[in-house]
């Protein structure tokens, strides 16, 4: 079963996510957190197999939580999506360069988020 880690300070935003990538195929839990310090406590309890994190976020921003991810050799891997409102080229260049894996834009459409979440959970279980 994936583990999802839904990363945003909106649960409006987390439950479209969640209901976005429940059409996936496959078994998915998923844990939301609705700040970045609640994202690293969440990654502390236990392994996640995706990251949806929005980087505009009231306690830490999200490449600060991106940091983090990638400073943890057990997440180093973990693939991360970022969805955010942020579509400038700096913005995404900045989280790319973070180590993001993946950038979405706010709004986003359902199916695009559920087909670029099921590319990157194939591409980490080979």
């Amino acid at each position: 079963m994936n583990q999802i880690l839904i990363v945003d300070d909106s649960p409006t935003i987390r439950r479209m996510v969640r209901v976005s990538l429940a059409k996936m195929s496959g078994s998915c839990e998923f844990i939301e957190a609705a700040s970045g310090l609640e994202a690293i406590e969440r990654l502390a309890v236990g392994p996640v197999e995706l990251v949806v994190l929005d980087l505009n976020m009231p306690d830490m921003h999200g490449l600060e939580v991106l940091g983090f991810v990638r400073s943890h050799s057990r997440y180093r891997e973990v693939p991360v999506i970022i969805l955010t409102t942020r579509g400038d080229d700096a913005s995404r260049v900045a989280a790319l360069e973070a180590g993001a894996t993946a950038y979405m834009t706010k709004p986003f459409a359902p199916n695009s988020l559920a087909d670029q979440a099921r590319q990157l959970l194939e591409r980490a279980e080979r």
